[in-house]
């Protein structure tokens, strides 16, 4: 069973410390790439998809969050409001609606803002559905005593995105959303352990307004029967503005999470005031579709390590290719193939014969997807006798067909380790 925060330190993927915070993980250079490769993926498969990207800032006015609903229904997770230029935290009193000072929040989503990007200027429904895309920060305050690895942080990477289109689009655009999460799992080698309808619960903090909420459940409900997947109910785990489907995944446990949302909203375009120009020439209300193919990248990685034990995918390992040469003689030509490696667009590295012996060498690179053993008659032919990380040995190769092959395989990105795999 592999534990990411174990395996995260081990591999120095990221690390903690006392003097950051609690919930505040840094991301050591082969970790970075992790997510730098995940986060450029997700980007690429939203542009094909005709999602466009946008940027946001991380701090919102406290006005923003009481016009969402926000601040009424999610306080008890946002971290306090900041009064810039001086002044403590807030003390509850109504400040920013009472013409006091002006107060600052941490955001704890990105769907606020999204709204003032699409109302920044008169919509026609010409341009429905309007896609926008962002990976952005949010912070949310977790208790400590629930924080732990990369599961459960403060400082959240969110990989989120929001279609404003028409009523009849809502059904075809949330199911294309879920789609572009099973094409995101296949190419992760992750997959769902189930998919949930999330109800609102007895009790919780949900905005009132039942048709709404009958409307929202009854689109979503079309939406999965229409994507052909099996589903359970749960009541108490809807947004407070709708309910979702969730993506669940288990870590090696057995234990349950959310990775990836779709969500119909209906409640956000009504309090910001959302509208669109229709055929008819009339103002006409959009419905927002929440949707996050990775949910948080924190938390993407965490169960990426978990499920590969550290031994990613091609496309998203730290370290592609490792080189190892027999002898010192053939360290110039083992050299010469990492820069050949580097120039094509591989991650690579040198592994040299000072290290250690050949068998602690290959042992050591164990997670490398690929492996190069350069003896002396490899280096005469420009040869190199390829391991391949499951134990596979397809033997000697020419050189550049050897990076042929392994450029090919990372540009595909996808589960498969050598060509001709499935």
């Amino acid at each position: 069973m592999h534990d990411h925060r174990r395996l995260g330190r081990e591999l120095e993927l990221f690390d903690t410390d006392p003097l950051m915070g609690a919930g505040l993980p840094y991301w050591l250079p082969a970790g970075a790439v992790v997510r730098h490769e995940l986060e450029e993926y997700v980007r690429a498969v939203e542009r094909e998809a005709g999602y466009r990207h946008v940027y946001s800032p991380v701090l919102g006015k406290r006005e923003l969050y009481e016009t969402s609903g926000h601040w009424d229904h999610y306080r008890d997770d946002m971290f306090p409001p900041m009064r810039p230029g001086g002044g403590g935290p807030d003390d509850g009193s109504d400040s920013s609606a009472s013409g006091g000072p002006e107060e600052i929040v941490l955001r704890p989503s990105l769907c606020p803002h999204h709204a003032l990007i699409y109302r920044s200027r008169s919509r026609s429904h010409r341009e429905l559905p309007l896609r926008i895309a962002e990976l952005g920060g949010m912070y949310r305050a977790e208790r400590s005593g629930v924080l732990g690895g990369l599961t459960r942080v403060r400082a959240i990477q969110l990989n989120d995105a929001h279609v404003f289109c028409t009523l009849d689009q809502a059904v075809e655009e949330a199911r294309a959303a879920l789609e572009l999460i099973g094409r995101a799992y296949a190419d992760l080698g992750i997959r769902a352990a189930r998919y949930r309808l999330s109800l609102p619960g007895a009790g919780g903090k949900y905005v009132a307004d039942p048709a709404l909420w009958r409307r929202a459940t009854a689109l979503l409900r079309e939406v999965l029967e229409r994507a052909g997947v099996a589903f359970d109910e749960a009541e108490g785990e809807a947004a407070f503005y709708g309910p979702k489907i969730d993506v669940q995944i288990e870590d090696p446990a057995g234990r349950e999470s959310t990775l990836s949302t779709v969500q119909v909203d209906f409640h956000q375009p009504e309090r910001f005031d959302l509208h669109y120009v229709g055929a008819d020439g009339a103002r006409h209300r959009p419905v927002m579709v929440h949707r996050s193919v990775l949910g948080s990248v924190e938390r993407a990685v965490a169960h990426l390590i978990e499920r590969h034990g550290g031994a990613f995918p091609v496309w998203l390992a730290p370290v592609q290719l490792v080189v190892l040469p027999v002898s010192r003689a053939q360290e110039d030509a083992a050299r010469e193939l990492v820069r050949r490696a580097g120039a094509a667009g591989l991650r690579a590295e040198l592994s040299p014969a000072d290290q250690g012996t050949l068998g602690a060498r290959v042992r050591a690179a164990r997670l490398v997807p690929y492996q190069a053993v350069i003896g002396a008659r490899e280096a005469e032919a420009d040869q190199a006798s390829l391991r391949l990380r499951d134990g596979r040995r397809p033997g000697p190769l020419p050189t550049a067909a050897l990076l042929t092959r392994a450029v090919h395989r990372a540009a595909a990105r996808g589960t498969a380790l050598w060509d001709g795999d499935a």
